[in-house]
C-alpha cells in the first residue's frame, strides 16, 4: 500500500478515528486504526465492539491496500508532522510515514485479526447538527457516571412523530430537551434508544457544525446499535440494554410559584458563596419579594451570604440545593434569564422538586423545551 495525503486532512481524520477508543483495552488489536486505500481516497476506521468510527478522505493512491496500526501513536505523530504532504507506505510488516524531513517506521498489526466493522442501515432520519449538539450538551450533564447502574449512564433518545426528546438522569436530577426530527426514509415514527452519554457527548462535539446528521437504528441478532453519519464520518454505538426509569412523570404540568433571575448573575453568586462550603454540602436559597438570598454555612472559620435580584411569583420559598447540580442546570439554560419553579408535595413543610427552565426575558418563557429538575428528597438539607 502506498498513498500521499494532505497533512492537516490526515491528522484530523486519524484524530476522529481514535477519539472514541478506550484508553485501555484487554485486546491490543482493538487499539488499532484500520487504514484502507483504494480509488481516490482512504478510509480510516476504529472499533472496540461497542463503538466504531469511520471516515473517508481524498488521497493520491499509488498502491491500494489495507494496514492496521496503533491508533493513538499514529494520532500523536500526525498532529506533530511538519507542513508538507504525508506519504504512507507499507513494506515487510512495517509502515513508513514520511512528511518533509520527518520519517517514522511503525509496526503493522495483523489485519486478519481485526473484527468486522458493523453494517449501517441506509434507512435513516435527519436531525439538525447544531440543535442536536446543543441538546446533548444540555442533557448529558445529568447522566450518571456510576457504572454500577449502566442504564442511567446513558441518554435516552425518544422518537415521537416529528420530534426527538433527549432524557438523562442520575437519580439526583433529570434533564429533558426536545428537538425537531425528520423521519425521512428511516420508517421510524416511534422508537427509543439508550446511548452511552460519553459516546453521545463526543458525537455532539464532532458533528455539531454539520448541517444535518442522519440517524439509523439497526438490530442484528441480539445486538442493537445506533449510527450517526455526517460529512463523510460515521459513528456507531451499541445501545445500553435495560429499562430507563420513567422520569418524565416527575415533571409537573404547571407551576404557579416561581422566580425569574438573570442567569449569569446567579451563576456568579452561587460560585462565590459556595467557596466556603465543604464537599457535598448544600446552599440555602431564600426567595422573597425583595430578591434571593444565598447562604453558606461552612466551617466555624467561614460563612458567606449574598443577595441577588429575583422576580418572584407566588409564595416566598426556602430550598437547599447542592451548588454544582444547580450550576450544571444554569449553564445548560442558554438564555439571559432563568426561571426557577417550586413544586409542592403532600407535606406542606417539605418543598417539592425545583424545576429550571429558560426564560427569554423577565416576562417571557423560553422556547427551547429544555427542563432540568432537582429532586428534593436527595438535595434538601
Amino acid at each position: 500500500m502506498k498513498f500521499q495525503v494532505n497533512r492537516d486532512v490526515f491528522s484530523e481524520a486519524v484524530s476522529f478515528a481514535v477519539k472514541l477508543l478506550p484508553q485501555r483495552t484487554t485486546l491490543p488489536i482493538l487499539s488499532g486504526v484500520l487504514i484502507e486505500a483504494e480509488g481516490d481516497g482512504i478510509t480510516l476506521s476504529s472499533f472496540d465492539y461497542e463503538v466504531s468510527a469511520r471516515t473517508q478522505v481524498t488521497a493520491n493512491v499509488d498502491e491500494p491496500g489495507t494496514a492496521l496500526v496503533s491508533g493513538r501513536l499514529l494520532a500523536e505523530i500526525a498532529s506533530r508532522l511538519p507542513a508538507a504532504p504525508v506519504t504512507f507506505t507499507t513494506e515487510d510488516g512495517r509502515i513508513l510515514v514520511t512528511c518533509g524531513s520527518a520519517s517514522f517506521t511503525l509496526l503493522s498489526m495483523p489485519v486478519e485479526e481485526y473484527p468486522t466493522l458493523p453494517e449501517v442501515s441506509d434507512k435513516a432520519g435527519l436531525l439538525k447538527g447544531e440543535d442536536f449538539a446543543a441538546a446533548i450538551s444540555q442533557v448529558a450533564v445529568a447522566a450518571s457516571r456510576d457504572d454500577v447502574t449502566p442504564v442511567i449512564t446513558g441518554v435516552q433518545l425518544e422518537v415521537s412523530d416529528n420530534s426527538v426528546s433527549l432524557v438523562a438522569t442520575d437519580r439526583y436530577r433529570v434533564a429533558v430537551r426536545e428537538i425537531e426530527w425528520d423521519s425521512g426514509a428511516s420508517g421510524i415514527d416511534q422508537a427509543t434508544a439508550l446511548v452511552p452519554a460519553r459516546t453521545l457527548t463526543e458525537i455532539g462535539k464532532t458533528f455539531g457544525h454539520s448541517a444535518t446528521i442522519s440517524v439509523a437504528i439497526t438490530s442484528t441478532d441480539d445486538r442493537e446499535l445506533i449510527a450517526f453519519r455526517a460529512d463523510n464520518k460515521i459513528v456507531t454505538s451499541l445501545l445500553i440494554k435495560g429499562n430507563f426509569p420513567p422520569v418524565r412523570r416527575l415533571f409537573p404540568d404547571e407551576v404557579d410559584n416561581y422566580a425569574v433571575l438573570n442567569t449569569a448573575e446567579l451563576i456568579e453568586s452561587v460560585r462565590r458563596v459556595a467557596l466556603v462550603l465543604e464537599r457535598e454540602a448544600a446552599l440555602r436559597f431564600t426567595f422573597t419579594v425583595d430578591g434571593l438570598t444565598l447562604e453558606a454555612i461552612g466551617s466555624e472559620q467561614a460563612q458567606a451570604s449574598e443577595t441577588v435580584d429575583a422576580f418572584l411569583t407566588g409564595d416566598e420559598t426556602v430550598v437547599s440545593l447542592k451548588p454544582q447540580f444547580l450550576l450544571d442546570g444554569l449553564a445548560s439554560v442558554h438564555s439571559e434569564f432563568v426561571r426557577i419553579s417550586f413544586t409542592k408535595t403532600e407535606n406542606p413543610n417539605k418543598p417539592g422538586p425545583v424545576l429550571i427552565t429558560s426564560q427569554s426575558s423577565k416576562d417571557q418563557p423560553g422556547a427551547d423545551n429544555y427542563k432540568y429538575l432537582l429532586q428534593p428528597n436527595l438535595l434538601l438539607r
